[in-house]
């Protein structure tokens, strides 16, 4: 049985773990409310913009994008339009940097593998986070590019563009035929869904049946040019969303976490606060015998 001086260094070192979990809770709660308007702000204009391009996609074939270029790069905007048979993919792995958070990377990672193993098909990853990245390393898997610390700092756009320009790259010289994006996405304070989404190749609506078909709309810049200015960006802003999501999951993850962390070091506290009293009480009781006994041998 354990003495006195050792139940109350025990509960001394609970208590010490107990400040700093609840400090970590604050911290979350404070931080979630900024993630929380973003993700929420980011997610009608990332639709708005998608149906955008969907819609002027419809009308064109890839053949008319072969001339337009992103700048800086060789590939031509039309091979995001394009359709292969999936026999390799790429998958964009949203983690957090940090963990104490329950459940939140293992999820993702536990979701990534899953879709890796579905049918055989060849997969490489693309890790955003610093805990996806060190167990897919430890995992062995094949890894074409890493970005940590993003969430360490003020989230930016321009983050984003280069994870999809790596993307975007990838698909359209035929590096990978698929590329999929896995990561949280926040429902609310007590929930967050692990999600994945198509970012590539991008899936325009079918075209209307007949010739003649009327547009909703009249563009004074040609189609193919509002395509190629905008594919891009519909691209990089659902990777952005990606990330605004996964923030917010992340610091309600980590706040009910540590809500509940807090709460079992209470109930350690008072479970070892017992168990002290207990064996205080017992050696005053082994005290009070031994007086009582020396007493009666005396008499």
């Amino acid at each position: 049985m354990p003495n006195l001086l050792d139940i109350r260094r025990r509960i001394r070192s609970v208590k010490n773990t107990q400040q700093i979990t609840a400090a970590l809770k604050m911290v979350s709660a404070a931080k979630l409310r900024r993630a929380q308007e973003q993700a929420l702000e980011a997610r009608p204009y990332a639709r708005q913009l998608t149906e955008l391009v969907d819609g002027m996609a419809a009308y064109l074939d890839a053949r008319e994008l072969t001339d337009l270029r992103l700048e800086g790069e060789e590939w031509a905007l039309g091979e995001l339009l394009a359709r292969r048979e999936v026999r390799t993919r790429l998958l964009i792995v949203v983690t957090a940097d940090s963990g104490l958070a329950g459940a939140f990377n293992a999820n993702v990672l536990k979701a990534a593998l899953t879709a890796a193993a579905g049918d055989g098909t060849a997969t490489e990853y693309l890790a955003v986070g610093r805990k996806g990245r060190d167990s897919l390393k430890r995992r062995g898997a094949k890894l074409t590019g890493e970005h940590v610390g993003l969430f360490a700092r003020k989230l930016e756009y321009g983050q984003a563009q280069a994870i999809a320009r790596q993307s975007m790259r990838a698909y359209a010289t035929a590096a990978v035929d698929e590329v999929l994006v896995i990561g949280n996405e926040f429902k609310s304070v007590l929930q967050q869904n692990v999600i994945t989404r198509r970012l590539l190749p991008f899936e325009p609506a079918e075209k209307p049946a007949g010739e003649s078909a009327v547009r909703d709309y009249i563009y004074e810049t040609p189609p193919a040019e509002l395509v190629a200015a905008l594919l891009p960006r519909a691209v990089e802003t659902q990777i952005y969303r990606s990330l605004l999501e996964s923030l917010a999951s992340e610091h309600a993850a980590r706040m009910n976490a540590m809500e509940a962390a807090t709460s079992n070091a209470g109930d350690l506290i008072d479970s070892l606060t017992l168990n002290m009293n207990r064996v205080r009480q017992a050696a005053i009781t082994k005290e009070i015998i031994e007086v009582v006994s020396g007493a009666a041998a005396l008499g």
